[in-house]
């Protein structure tokens, strides 16, 4: 299996963010940290925002005008506070991707930042978001006036009308990138067209393959495992079998709660190839696909068995899955590891869709889970993934809402806590 690993190179990258305010460019930041730290790459965002509430928690438009000097000058010091702890990430944690996240909007500002990095040998790269879709700024303007902390407790007209005017003041002094010397990629309209120049690294390509597949409109991601199996019920990892009786109920019921929670809203299902999550998807009304990449994590030679055969007959390895369970490969099968590699063109593909259903398993869920929410990879394994529940992700600028909708339908857990051999709770 491939494996994602920069740090033995000594590569070190700082991607900088470019871009008037309500372009998306948070979102986007936050996306390349998930999707780097999801690959076992260290990747870290350091907001200049962030560090300027600080200081100013709550600042006007007013306080974003060129002419604002004391504005500037705070402007300028909490970008040095974030650039600072950026290096000490570097030089102490090992990082290899950090991301400044700012407007940055000025060439004098990022050839400020330019020669920062290019004297502590970290390779820049700038990503521009240049947007002109009024529709698409609107929506942004509205999801920030929501979710941002320069806002929270304000009234949300008057919060959209003071950010209308940050803009403006931003837009006076605003140079998109031109330098042909530069490394650089350019979404315009997110999406709608990339300019890509002077790439010169395998990991800065991997960033623009990601960046390619992106788009920051509105959407949500269902996620669902398959209903109780007849190998849930004894316990059996693996396999292909058919739904129980409860499973088969909760397939009938799915139609209901996934109305409830999507509207009207046009959707597509995927599965994986095993019948039980196509049972439970059987009577979806929506556009269906299959995946081979969505199977469950294959447990080769203990296959079938159940967690408490494995111990008795595998004990060395019952043992080694616990000590490390996202490295952990099954005899003659998978590990976490080799899932998330698996599922990365899945990734892709959700980045360039709108609104998806998922019926899968608990590994792969797991796994899709912790792309989402940014879950450490010692964690996502443990993570508890509960049958009969519907599980509504919806992304956004500063983090993913997670909405838990649950099916009144019993079904055994099989979930098992590090250290314990499994229980059947019925």
């Amino acid at each position: 299996m491939a494996s994602y690993s920069f740090q033995a190179e000594n590569i070190q990258i700082c991607v900088i963010m470019v871009g008037l305010p309500a372009r998306g460019k948070s979102l986007i930041a936050q996306k390349i940290v998930r999707y780097l730290t999801w690959l076992s790459i260290r990747a870290k965002c350091f907001n200049v925002g962030n560090y300027r509430r600080l200081e100013t928690a709550h600042p006007t438009a007013e306080f974003f005008d060129v002419n604002n000097s004391e504005g500037e000058r705070l402007r300028k010091l909490a970008a040095e506070a974030a650039i600072r702890d950026m290096f000490r990430w570097f030089d102490h944690e090992q990082g290899v991707v950090g991301i400044l996240d700012a407007t940055n909007t000025t060439k004098s500002r990022r050839n400020w930042i330019l020669d920062l990095c290019r004297k502590r040998n970290v390779e820049p790269m700038f990503v521009e978001s240049w947007c002109d879709d009024e529709d698409l700024i609107m929506q942004n303007i509205m999801d920030v006036k929501t979710t941002s902390p320069d806002y929270v407790g304000q009234d949300p007209e008057k919060a959209a009308l003071d950010f209308r005017n940050r803009i403006r003041n931003y837009e006076k002094v605003y140079e998109t990138i031109s330098e042909r010397d530069l490394t650089y990629v350019k979404l315009i309209n997110v999406g709608s067209q990339v300019i890509i120049n002077r790439i010169q690294s395998y990991l800065e390509s991997r960033i623009v393959y990601y960046l390619m597949n992106l788009h920051i409109k509105p959407r949500c991601i269902w996620l669902s495992r398959h209903g109780e199996s007849a190998f849930n019920l004894v316990g059996k990892i693996g396999g292909d079998s058919d739904l129980s009786e409860r499973g088969r109920e909760y397939a009938r019921q799915l139609p209901r709660l996934v109305k409830m929670s999507v509207g009207d809203r046009p959707l597509t299902v995927w599965t994986s190839t095993l019948k039980r999550t196509q049972q439970t998807a059987k009577y979806l009304p929506y556009r269906q696909l299959t995946w081979k990449a969505l199977d469950e994590l294959d447990a080769g030679q203990c296959d079938g068995l159940t967690y408490e055969e494995i111990e008795n007959r595998y004990p060395d390895d019952f043992a080694a899955r616990d000590e490390n369970k996202y490295e952990y490969r099954y005899p003659g099968g998978e590990s976490y590891r080799d899932v998330v590699v698996r599922l990365e063109p899945i990734i892709m593909e959700l980045e360039r869709q709108e609104n998806i259903m998922i019926v899968t398993h608990q590994a792969v869920l797991r796994c899709i889970y912790a792309y989402f929410m940014n879950v450490p990879q010692d964690q996502s394994p443990w993570m508890e993934v509960p049958l009969h529940t519907l599980i509504q992700l919806e992304p956004k600028a500063y983090g993913t809402e997670v909405i838990r909708i649950k099916a009144d339908i019993p079904a055994v857990s099989t979930y098992r806590e590090k250290g314990q051999s499994a229980k059947i709770k019925k």
